[in-house]
């Protein structure tokens, strides 16, 4: 290397060295709640984490105050729902890391061979960035978005389509939150790009896309192959959702032609999806094999195009929710498992990785299938017996499962009877940044559905009766801050009775029932 060149790249590193770090200074001001559950709960992670192997951007020292100025703050009567909320936060923020290309997320808490440049890893890309936009400071995602569209394709083995991928439907979502048309319109090009690559690489002549299982980051599944060209619901519904989204964000931008490319793609993927992977005696949404047939068993990935609200509103389509309450089917005591109970072939391939989802529980797909019932809940007419309720029981025995030897963890994925984590051992698998659970209290349970209006709506989908009170507090919503609090005395707040929203400390609506609610934010 010429001497010229050893002291560019020294200045450079230099330079980066001494960028000033982004204040943690207070953005904005709670209504209700206040810092100290947050910091008791951190001083407890840290606790457990004394080595602290691996420091990024936020150390374990700096993660409460990191913690204090970017995530909203929740409390409620379930204690496990609770802890797990301030821990995946707690868990997330180890993996933001600050690189000369800009902040990224990380997967894997330690280097991965199969990852990309600054250890990047595009497999629950779409689970980030859901997660993720709900941090008051969004120049993480705006340089992570980013980095994944106009830095990763200039590597020398561009790791985007590694695996599949919703991003397009996560960009649209987290412009639903912070409503940033300048940032939509950077990227739509080569959002609409990159769709046309995928068209490129995985579709068939029937219009349909094709997947390997691993490439599905869902290796030695039941219905998988790293050979065959299946036709898969997961990939299938992704693109649906992408497009869906880039119709949506073309509409924003009014380019009138791309809006009509996208809806006309998207009406036509609803309709092959119901076609051509409905199994009708299974009444599920199943992989179609290359060779032609659709696979023998039932798989949690058969959920996935609730994630995207793609099937129609019909009881035959509503009836595949009920194996998501028999043991014979998903049902399980540490969580819901990959693939139905029942299936001659559970929990029988394994992997050389020692990676399998052929049955065991994997948060990644636990929370598609959650944020999926949600959609069933809120936005469906036949639910074929599903309830709040049963999403609770499912979302709280999620929330209990992130535990190893009485002590918070989460690893990369479970057996369904003892809740042991495979790999457990490993020191990849701890904190593994795979899938979300923050977004579905913010979003789910407690209901707050991001919109373009200028409406406030909350639809909770905790239980009547389960709750005396619950207060999510401070979260950036369309430059305001939001603060949903329930109350059913009146004496937990000293607000008064009921469901109450406030934006930026000014209360929008008042009502008596925990129910779905709509308000106006302030000009």
């Amino acid at each position: 290397m010429h001497l010229r060149t050893k002291l560019l790249l020294s200045f450079a590193c230099l330079a980066l060295w001494q960028r000033p770090q982004p204040s943690f200074a207070q953005q904005s001001t709670p209504v209700v709640l206040n810092t100290d559950k947050l910091k008791s709960s951190v001083a407890y992670f840290n606790s457990l984490d004394t080595e602290e192997a691996v420091k990024n951007y936020v150390t374990n020292a700096q993660s409460a105050d990191w913690m204090a100025q970017n995530v909203p703050l929740f409390e409620c009567p379930d204690s496990a729902i609770q802890e797990t909320y301030y821990y995946r936060w707690w868990t997330m923020r180890k993996h933001l890391k600050q690189t000369p290309d800009g902040y990224v997320f990380t997967e894997f808490i330690t280097p991965m061979n199969h990852a990309g440049v600054h250890n990047t890893i595009s497999s629950a890309l779409g689970h980030h960035i859901y997660e993720a936009r709900w941090l008051r400071n969004q120049q993480y995602l705006d340089e992570y978005i980013k980095f994944w569209l106009f830095v990763d394709p200039k590597q020398k083995k561009p790791h985007l389509h590694a695996f599949s991928s919703w991003l397009d439907d996560a960009v649209y979502n987290r412009y639903l939150v912070k409503p940033d048309l300048a940032f939509v319109q950077a990227v739509l090009p080569a959002l609409n790009d990159d769709y046309r690559l995928w068209e490129t690489e995985r579709k068939l002549p029937n219009q349909m896309f094709w997947q390997f299982d691993v490439r599905d980051a869902m290796e030695e599944s039941i219905s998988g192959s790293r050979k065959a060209k299946n036709v898969r619901p997961t990939i299938n519904s992704y693109m649906y959702g992408n497009a869906k989204a880039l119709a949506a964000m073309a509409a924003l931008v009014k380019n009138d032609s791309l809006t009509r490319k996208y809806k006309q793609k998207e009406k036509e993927l609803k309709v092959l999806v119901q076609k051509n992977l409905w199994d009708e005696p299974a009444s599920f949404f199943k992989v179609k094999y290359e060779a032609g047939p659709l696979c023998e068993s039932r798989e949690e990935l058969g959920y996935i195009p609730w994630y995207f609200s793609l099937p129609n509103d019909k009881a035959k389509y509503a009836k595949q929710w009920e194996q998501l309450t028999d043991t014979a089917g998903f049902k399980a005591k540490w969580g819901l498992t990959t693939a139905e109970r029942r299936a001659p072939t559970f929990r029988t391939h394994g992997s050389g990785h020692g990676c399998e989802w052929d049955g065991a529980v994997w948060p990644f797909a636990t929370t598609q299938t959650l944020k999926g019932l949600a959609n069933l809940l809120t936005q469906y007419k036949h639910q074929d017996g599903m309830s709040p309720q049963v999403y609770y029981d499912e979302l709280r025995k999620y929330a209990l499962s992130h535990q190893k030897n009485g002590v918070p963890y989460l690893g990369e994925y479970q057996d369904e009877k003892n809740g042991y984590w495979l790999k457990g051992d490993n020191p990849r698998s701890s904190f593994y940044n795979h899938s979300g659970f923050c977004d579905l209290v913010i979003s789910d349970l407690v209901g707050l559905k991001p919109r373009t209006d200028n409406k406030v709506e909350v639809f909770p989908l905790v239980p009547a009766g389960k709750w005396a009170w619950f207060c999510l507090d401070n979260v950036p919503y369309h430059g305001k801050s939001i603060t949903v609090l329930w109350d059913e005395t009146g004496q937990k707040y000293g607000k008064g009775k009921g469901l109450r929203i406030y934006a930026d400390g000014k209360q929008i609506y008042q009502g008596k029932d925990l129910k779905r609610a709509l308000a106006t934010l302030p000009g």
